[in-house]
């Protein structure tokens, strides 16, 4: 378990004295209106119970997780398993889309830059534009891939977004200049060689096609995969720190990743994200509201690896909260590991103001 700070240690506040007006007779003809949301002046800690229950999840679950909660306006962190690295899958997309948005901010590109998608693009996976792509290609804008890669985790619109801005290392250069390192948030070669060299295959361009790369994979023998998987899980390519990651997921929140314009562009996309509904989300209750990105690695029975959600939750009183729960491999059932998660959202919420 990690609790940590913003920068150094801080003294607790001073408990906040809550003065009830004077009662007000009822008029049954006009009864005053509820009372409206009040925020609580961030406390320098988090609650005890709350430290609690994080590393209780974190150590009764069976697999290797991280957890971590950061209050935005507090600084305050909650950790579990913290500075471990995990598989991102396609959290990393996170980074991707802040790169492009960057590069808008400098005047670099625009989001109505027409971006071509053609046969030798597509990738693997979960990639809904493969459809459209027909021919000598499917041409659409920067914009639509950035929707598309937020909001439906196209893996085809990540890469091409990819592309445009410069490939791995502009992503690596922009959360460098952001102090993101190799030792907090990784971002890995793309999905193509990612996903093939986690499998144990070599990348060949006709595994985009149809079901070609399942077949490939489930040909090899299993000790290759095997080998592979373990290899990558023990230290990942795209890894990152659940700490790092809700760090970020602060920063962007306060404005501190991107311009204003920006900042709200990639926030509103990441509310309309269609991934991931049982996960956190479906533990967030009613009146708060929750922006997201998920990632999902790949399973060799009876293991399931880089099994993520990260993302903001947001109270009725307008307080923030950055989570992360990163589940890097376990045999658990979908069902269980989207009850850790809900878990986690659902413990932020019951002691929020506590």
């Amino acid at each position: 378990m990690v609790l940590a700070g913003a920068c150094t240690a801080i003294p607790s506040a001073a408990p906040v004295r809550v003065v009830s007006s004077p009662a007000v007779a009822a008029r049954p003809a006009s009864p005053p209106p509820g009372p409206a949301p009040v925020a609580v002046a961030p406390s320098s800690r988090p609650s005890p119970a709350l430290v609690s229950i994080i590393e209780t999840l974190g150590r009764n679950f069976n697999g290797s997780v991280g957890i971590a909660v950061q209050r935005v306006d507090a600084g305050w962190t909650i950790a579990h398993n913290g500075n471990k690295l995990f598989p991102q899958q396609s959290v990393s997309k996170l980074w991707v889309a802040m790169t492009m948005l960057d590069a808008v901010d400098r005047g670099k590109i625009t989001l109505d830059t027409p971006v071509m998608i053609r046969p030798a693009d597509l990738t693997l996976f979960h990639q809904p534009i493969a459809a459209m792509v027909k021919g000598s290609g499917y041409q659409t804008s920067l914009r639509d891939l950035f929707y598309r890669a937020m909001t439906q985790s196209d893996n085809t619109a990540n890469d091409s977004v990819l592309r445009t801005v410069g490939g791995p290392d502009a992503v690596r250069g922009y959360l460098a200049r952001r102090f993101f390192g190799p030792d907090t948030i990784r971002f890995g070669p793309g999905e193509r060689l990612l996903q093939s060299q986690t499998a144990g295959l070599t990348w060949s361009q006709e595994m985009s096609q149809g079901r070609r790369f399942y077949t490939a994979r489930a040909n090899l023998p299993r000790s290759v995969r095997e080998k592979a998987l373990d290899a990558y899980l023990a230290n990942p390519i795209d890894g990152a720190s659940p700490l790092a990651i809700v760090h970020a997921l602060a920063k962007l929140k306060k404005g501190d990743m991107l311009s204003p314009a920006s900042t709200q562009l990639l926030l509103s996309t990441m509310s309309e994200a269609k991934t991931g509904p049982q996960r956190i989300k479906a533990g967030v209750p009613a009146g708060w509201s929750y922006l997201h990105k998920t990632g999902t690695g790949q399973d060799l029975a009876p293991r399931s690896t880089g099994y993520n959600d990260v993302g903001i939750m947001t109270a009725p009183d307008g307080t923030s909260y950055a989570i992360a729960v990163m589940i890097g491999e376990t045999t658990l059932a979908i069902p269980q590991r989207w009850e850790l998660m809900q878990s986690v959202a659902r413990s932020v919420a019951a002691l929020h103001r506590r």
